[in-house]
């Protein structure tokens, strides 16, 4: 193998190494906006939420939810995303709590 054919293929390794790093950084958001409604009816939108962890919603909670991202959520009952009683919300859809339920205090990113 010659040196330049050496040189081209590992260049081109490390070049791929890189890209595949990239592609599952840290950094990672959901593309959209999620908005929320919290039970004193103000309404709270993050632009590109991070795919990765939990996240926590309005103190008090919320009692209603808009994904307008290009991931699924899933709502939870608790503040630290555990609980039986969550919820898929797909991209693009909506969902607000049935009267007289406890609100939704969390969510994670579906990726």
């Amino acid at each position: 193998m010659s040196v330049h054919r050496r040189l081209g293929t590992a260049a081109g390794a490390a070049l791929l190494t890189l890209a595949v790093a990239g592609c599952s950084g840290l950094g990672r958001t959901a593309v959209g906006t999620l908005s929320y409604e919290t039970e004193r009816e103000l309404v709270i939108t993050v632009t590109s939420p991070s795919v990765n962890g939990c996240h926590r919603l309005a103190p008090s909670g919320v009692t209603r939810v808009e994904n307008r991202t290009l991931n699924d959520i899933v709502l939870y009952r608790t503040l630290d995303c555990r609980g039986e009683r969550s919820i898929y919300v797909a991209t693009n859809t909506s969902d607000t709590i049935a009267p007289g339920t406890l609100p939704w205090r969390s969510y994670t990113v579906v990726h």
